[in-house]
């Protein structure tokens, strides 16, 4: 694989030049205030950013933010980040109310050398995400016709074949921006040849969801952890009853497949946390994992469970977790995820945060993200490196 990269941009001269940077700025919104409630996807992208402004460029920076219907939607704007962008970077950064309509062109052509604009949320022209190949390459045209040059540094978007992402790089020269460019070196190194022992960590929902990445990595990990509410389809292919946990019922032959390949290499929890209903005030004990009684469902791993985990933890060279132990929104329910972050941070060796809800459960639990080797920006994206498929937006930048 070869891609360009920012310096080879910077080493050719971007001063006075428009250089369109394609960002993940796709932050938690406050649903009362829509205030910011996590910056690290803004923060991630200051190196690229900094490094442009620095260099005399004009930056056009795009980005999505949650899913709205291919319309302007006011709960989806991306005014709030356009206020944190230009704090964290100390100077004004100018925003445009649309995507490439007349506001998109005004804050273009009154860019100046070193200055950075914020165009409207891209998701709110159908172009973007369309499967429609025409619509969106129309699209690109117009975002293209911005700039003179092209960055990537989406990497929670790289998966999605949308226009920003694929088709924008095929009309203007393109490179892969720091964090881009970081995630796939990480993420090679993992895939390739991780230092052993090696230990995966996986929660989160559904074991549906995670299926492709436990083939892929099972024949490589030395230990499989496995947490969140995926662990009771597993528990249940074990023979346990989960009472109201959830299930996929589907799955339950798939996880007993699962197992017996793995060959003892699969952990799972030995204590669950059981609640009498999904709210932070309801009743809740620490019980075997065996015997989770009949009306109660498991929100958490137990302390057990932790301890079992931080033992297998505490002798790894390489370690990728991606999703939490359980609810840990609600604080009853928290004590999982925050004992196993913590015991990867002892680990002597590269730790990777996959992104996702375990990077938001790091900030949101107060831990400490440098003592991570790496936390990654794109849950669904390096899930997707690590199951071998081609990511559409890393595709568009080989040379």
């Amino acid at each position: 694989m070869s891609i360009r990269t920012l310096d080879d941009l910077l080493a050719e001269g971007v001063s006075g030049r428009r250089v369109l940077v394609r960002a993940d700025l796709n932050v938690p919104l406050d649903k009362q205030s829509g205030a910011i409630t996590d910056d690290g996807r803004v923060r991630a992208v200051l190196p690229t950013l900094t490094a442009l402004r620095d260099a005399g460029a004009a930056t056009v920076v795009v980005s999505h933010l949650g899913r709205p219907k291919g319309e302007p939607d006011p709960k989806y704007s991306l005014a709030p980040v356009a206020t944190r962008l230009g704090e964290l970077l100390e100077s004004p950064v100018l925003f445009a109310e649309d995507t490439v309509g007349e506001s998109a062109r005004a804050a273009v052509e009154a860019l100046g050398a070193g200055q950075v604009a914020l165009l409207e949320n891209l998701r709110f022209n159908p172009g973007e995400t369309s499967k429609d190949a025409a619509e969106r390459e129309a699209f690109a045209d117009q975002l293209a016709g911005f700039a003179e040059a092209y960055v990537d540094d989406a990497f929670g978007a790289v998966h999605r074949k949308h226009a920003s992402v694929y088709d924008v790089p095929a009309r203007l020269p393109h490179v892969a921006g720091r964090l881009v460019l970081r995630e796939v070196e990480v993420l090679s190194k993992l895939a390739e040849k991780p230092d052993r022992p090696y230990v995966v960590v996986l929660g989160g929902s559904k074991v549906s969801d995670k299926l492709a990445v436990i083939e892929a990595l099972l024949p490589t990990v030395d230990r499989l952890l496995i947490g969140g509410g995926m662990c009771f389809t597993f528990l249940k292919a074990q023979g346990h009853e989960v009472g109201r946990s959830l299930l996929e019922e589907e799955m339950v032959d798939t996880c007993r497949d699962l197992l017996a390949r793995a060959e003892g290499r699969i952990l799972l929890p030995v204590d669950v946390v059981a609640a009498t209903a999904f709210a932070a005030e309801a009743e809740h004990d620490t019980v075997d994992a065996a015997a989770i009684p009949a009306d109660r469902l498991g929100l958490d791993i137990g302390p057990r469970t932790v301890a079992e985990f931080a033992s297998a933890l505490g002798g790894a060279r390489t370690v990728f977790w991606n999703g939490p132990m359980g609810v840990f929104e609600l604080a009853p329910f928290a004590a999982g995820t925050r004992g196993v972050a913590e015991a990867i941070t002892r680990v002597d060796g590269f730790t990777v945060v996959g992104g996702g809800d375990s990077a938001a459960a790091v900030r949101a639990l107060g831990l400490d993200e440098s003592s991570f080797g790496h936390i990654s920006t794109g849950g669904g994206a390096s899930l997707e490196y690590l199951e071998g498929k081609t990511l559409p937006g890393i595709a568009a930048l080989e040379t």
